[in-house]
């Protein structure tokens, strides 16, 4: 039996991501969202698939593609890049894990800290609840509880997750880090939803205003 790869995102046989899909990756813009969360890409086109390939088929390979797209756009060569002491992700839940086997929040978190050369450790421990998946915006407001434990005081970490749609869940996460001792939490995503995406020439207006 022959088993032939396909792209992410457009479903063509191919690589993981085809020359086109990654093409179509690297030439949209990073945004910001309404919460202030930088994301690599906007939650459409190519990027919808490939983080749906991604959470929801198993397409493991695509957290790296990804993730060089993050670091190159959220994390340029600079000070924000050498700073970081380790990468950490927001968990989903045990439920969500236990379904797909994997947690694609870990895996983006892993392929970024390995294209930055720094370690990757859990440091977030997600209550129990519903997952953020499936629910209204409104019920997204509140984020979900988390634990946390930081190895040493004073780290300096990257939080990544994979969609931001309202930045609930990243800001519960970031919070949890800062309570328990980190000393700065960069919060980063591939992807956000575009009815949260702050387009940067409204962001220039607004400061200048």
């Amino acid at each position: 039996m022959m088993f032939i790869s396909t792209c992410a995102g457009c479903n063509e046989p191919g690589d993981v991501l085809c020359r086109r899909c990654r093409f179509s990756l690297v030439t949209t813009a990073p945004i910001t969202t309404a919460a202030g969360v930088r994301a690599a890409m906007p939650f459409d086109g190519v990027a919808r698939h490939a983080v749906l390939g991604l959470k929801f088929r198993n397409r493991r390979g695509v957290a790296r593609q990804l993730a060089a797209v993050m670091v190159r756009r959220l994390l340029p060569e600079g000070s924000q890049r050498r700073s970081a002491d380790l990468v950490t992700w927001a968990p989903t839940s045990a439920a969500r894990i236990a379904e797909r086997g994997f947690d694609q929040a870990e895996l983006l978190a892993r392929a970024v800290a390995r294209e930055l050369g720094v370690p990757c450790r859990r440091l977030l421990y997600r209550a129990h609840g519903d997952p953020q998946a499936g629910r209204d915006r409104t019920a997204r407001l509140t984020g979900p509880a988390f634990r946390s434990r930081a190895p040493r005081p004073g780290l300096r970490v990257i939080l990544v997750d994979d969609v931001v749609t309202t930045g609930a869940t990243l800001e519960a996460a970031r919070q949890s880090l800062l309570a328990a001792g980190i000393a700065d939490v960069h919060c980063i995503a591939a992807a956000a939803t575009p009815a949260v995406v702050v387009p940067r020439s409204e962001r220039r207006l607004a400061l200048a205003s």
